[in-house]
């Protein structure tokens, strides 16, 4: 891929959203239709020019072209791991301080997002969001996993 990303940060997020199964063919287990290694939501593979069942149907490494094709408008923007799990989450949050509100209570993306709030201050930074991103990362980096 000629994203300029950490390849490690990328593997992280594919393992977190796929449970760590890396099959192309994974779905959502809350029922929004989002399928693969980055789960393509239905309208998102569309514009990417396929559809989730035609993903599903793919290898893992085909499948791969659709991630980079999906990541390309946001080359240069994506420096760490929360920038590049936002992209794939909620894309408007590349780049914020990870520390920062994203959601606050009271809003319906946050309701939607609630269960990241683990300190219940009715506040959801992307820190928080990509909490489980980074235990992926850092189980990656233990002996058995590296490559």
């Amino acid at each position: 891929m000629n994203l300029g990303i950490s390849p490690d940060f990328l593997m992280s997020c594919m393992a977190f959203e796929t449970g760590e199964t890396f099959s192309p063919s994974i779905k959502n287990a809350a029922g929004s239709g989002a399928t693969g290694l980055i789960q393509f939501m239905p309208r998102t593979a569309r514009g990417l020019g396929t559809t989730t069942e035609e993903l599903a149907k793919m290898t893992a490494e085909k499948q791969l072209d659709y991630v980079e094709k999906y990541f390309l408008p946001y080359k240069g923007k994506l420096k760490t791991l929360e920038d590049i799990y936002m992209a794939i989450l909620y894309p408007v949050a590349i780049g914020m301080d990870p520390g920062e509100a994203l959601f606050r209570r009271g809003a319906k993306t946050y309701e939607q997002n609630s269960g990241f709030d683990k300190d219940e201050d009715g506040v959801i930074t992307p820190a928080e969001i990509s909490v489980k991103v980074r235990q992926k990362y850092e189980k990656g980096l233990q002996q058995g996993y590296l490559g």
